[in-house]
């Protein structure tokens, strides 16, 4: 009787494992300490996360985190480290001009920009020279997108902000949120960055202090198909 008592516990044992492993990713689901990133469906198929919390959508500190999905459990990785965000917070309806930061989960940009030579990130780098914009015309074809002009010429699109060269505090390096780009709405909003602080809120972008934001940058990997996640809890809840 003890014998088969024995084995039948085992079994028992043996199938919680079973389900638990399954409902867990591939580890027991007891195993996973809570995180933020858990039960995010727009995060999709995201194996690193960058939250950026704030206390109360008008807010313009956050705290940035980064998390890194490690077997089957989101484990932090970096963090925590204050952000600035945009001067008037944070919106679910950004538009041009609004000097608020999107709320949402939005992807890392394919390739990543400087004043400042490499500083030894995973994604393609290109060195900010004379020339290159961020373009803010919704009128413009090339709206929300990078384009270079010939150092010193007159953009083909109308001029609401300094070229990138002209920010080096800033945009000593700098990640594109993807934030109105597939499709891009002329209107909604462009030149979303993660890039350097300058003491003070940005104008829609998030920023960090240097060492922060160069650290974030080289922990970045494309094939990690990384996101960005920005709001109040309860915003980011919903996601």
């Amino acid at each position: 009787m003890e014998r088969i008592l024995a084995a039948s516990v085992a079994v028992a044992a043996c199938a919680a494992a079973v389900a638990a492993t399954a409902l867990g990713g591939g580890r027991p689901a007891a195993t996973c300490g809570p995180a933020l990133p858990d039960g995010l469906a727009s995060i999709g198929a995201a194996e690193q996360v960058v939250s950026v919390v704030v206390p109360r959508s008008s807010s313009t500190r956050a705290t940035l985190r980064l998390w890194r999905l490690s077997g089957g459990c989101w484990v932090a990785a970096g963090g925590p480290w204050p952000a600035w965000v945009g001067q008037r917070g944070v919106s679910e309806n950004r538009h041009e001009g609004d000097r608020t930061t999107p709320a949402g989960a939005f992807g890392i940009g394919p390739k990543m920009y400087g004043v400042a030579a490499d500083p030894g990130v995973r994604y393609p780098y290109r060195r900010v020279r004379c020339g290159d914009w961020w373009v803010e015309d919704p009128r413009s074809p090339y709206y929300n997108r990078f384009h270079h002009v010939p150092c010193g010429t007159r953009p083909p699109f109308r001029v609401t902000d300094e070229e990138l060269a002209h920010s080096p505090t800033a945009y000593r390096h700098f990640a594109v949120i993807a934030f109105n780009v597939d499709p891009i709405v002329p209107g909604r909003g462009s030149g979303i960055f993660l890039h350097a602080s300058t003491g003070r809120p940005t104008v829609g972008c998030v920023s960090l202090d240097v060492p922060h934001l160069v650290t974030t940058l080289r922990w970045l990997r494309p094939a990690a198909d990384p996101v960005i996640v920005i709001g109040t809890r309860a915003m980011i809840r919903q996601l």
